[in-house]
């Protein structure tokens, strides 16, 4: 754990930063020689984020405010819920509205939004039980197609196939249909529903079974030419925090199979753990109270657990699993604010890690060519200029892992 942790700064120095040449112009297409150049990362490339079920959802108005100032704060991805069970509570009634209505307050915000998830055999709605299996898969199909087309001006990831290692445990359509074909071929055909719906959306299958049931169905897809954007990976740690060595174990395992890596569901609480034989998930325990001696454990292998990933050049994303203890999954103390809304020690942390020591903030003169060269972090930028005669002038511009190492900028 030492050397992995000790060793960090320097890999995401070499895999989240790159030297690059910004070379600006003025509104004319002219250099501006001898320039003072401001330069500040906005965004990370990098997707830092959380579940985001809470916006605009809170009936007390100072609750969600505080709520949603603190998540666009500090974050710039979160997970909306599109479980089939809540979202269609009767056939071709869906709530629509309200997940626009959050998903708009994110693009508001330049915050990425994924739909999470579009087929799990959990949470599966009463009503299609009385229907027939060949029918219900109709309507499975459907609705994946219809989500991801309708959504696709405002949401385009997608958390296509949920835990389908485990699928076919399920007493429903969706377990038998995985329990009749296995959870490659089902995984791949709703892959490719997905697909046909949004050719340019990015698609994950996710799963919480980080064992070789995993593996070999992520290998699978790749037989199968499965249309795999990103892998994604649960990690809830009701029960402790993984060490960083798993970690990291877990990163260079997936990261074999050649997709970037997205750690969809983190927990690690602030509070009292389940018990190691507790193995009901759906369970609640409203006397679940987040302590002070549970944060400063929940900052310790927090900010370890961030630091570990943010250096593994396989992950992209990162997304955590409750964003607050209010209305949190079991009533767990698993947030990165209190109930109050009040944030805890791993949030400042976060604060400080990715919007001051992570980040790109620079103040640089031009050449006579109007050019300057820097190390920064990936992402989008806003940028400024006055020039010798005064003049003010603003742009922006995007530095990505895989784009140029020279950029230009116009300014106006």
């Amino acid at each position: 754990m030492d050397e992995i942790l000790a060793s960090a700064e320097s890999r995401i120095q070499s895999h989240r930063t790159a030297e690059v040449t910004l070379c600006f112009t003025g509104p004319d297409g002219q250099p501006l020689p001898r320039a003072e150049v401001r330069v500040e990362l906005t965004r990370h490339a990098f997707k830092l984020g959380a579940n985001g079920f809470q916006i605009r959802s809170i009936a007390d108005p100072d609750l969600q405010q505080r709520y949603e100032e603190r998540f666009a704060a500090l974050l710039n991805y979160a997970t909306l819920p599109f479980y089939w069970g809540s979202y269609e509570s009767a056939p071709g009634r869906t709530d629509s509205g309200r997940l626009e209505r959050m998903a708009n307050w994110c693009a508001q915000h330049s915050i990425v939004t994924k739909g999470h998830p579009l087929v799990w055999h959990e949470v599966f709605p009463r009503w299609a039980n009385a229907l027939d299996d060949e029918a219900v898969l109709g309507r499975l199909q459907a609705r994946v197609q219809a989500i991801v087309a309708h959504f696709k001006d405002r949401i385009a990831i997608w958390d296509v196939v949920n835990e389908a290692t485990v699928g076919s445990t399920a007493d429903n359509a969706i377990g038998r249909w995985m329990a009749r074909n296995g959870p490659a071929a089902c995984t791949a055909e709703a892959l490719n529903w997905a697909r046909a719906a949004n050719p340019s959306a990015t698609l994950l299958y996710n799963d919480f079974n980080v064992s070789p049931a995993f593996e070999q169905l992520c290998a699978d897809l790749a037989e199968r030419g499965a249309p795999v954007d990103a892998i994604g990976i649960q990690s809830h740690m009701h029960k402790g925090a993984w060490p960083v060595t798993r970690s990291w174990l877990v990163c260079e395992t997936y990261a074999r199979f050649g997709r970037p890596l997205h750690f969809t569901e983190v927990t690690i609480l602030s509070g009292p753990l389940k018990a190691a034989d507790d193995n009901d998930w759906f369970s609640t325990r409203p006397d679940w109270h987040s302590t002070a001696e549970g944060e400063a454990n929940q900052l310790d292998q927090g900010s370890k657990f961030y630091t570990a990933l943010f250096s593994h050049p396989a992950v992209e994303a990162i997304t955590w699993w409750d964003f607050s203890d209010f209305g949190a999954w079991q009533g767990a103390p698993a947030g990165l604010l209190r109930r109050d809304m009040t944030p805890k020690p791993l949030y400042d942390w976060l604060m400080d890690a990715f919007h001051h020591r992570w980040t790109t903030r620079a103040r640089l003169v031009a050449d006579q060519a109007g050019r300057v060269t820097l190390r920064a972090f990936f992402g989008d930028y806003q940028v400024s200029a006055r020039t010798p005669s005064g003049d003010v002038l603003h742009g922006q511009c995007s530095l990505q892992r895989s784009g140029p190492r020279e950029t230009g900028v116009t300014l106006a």
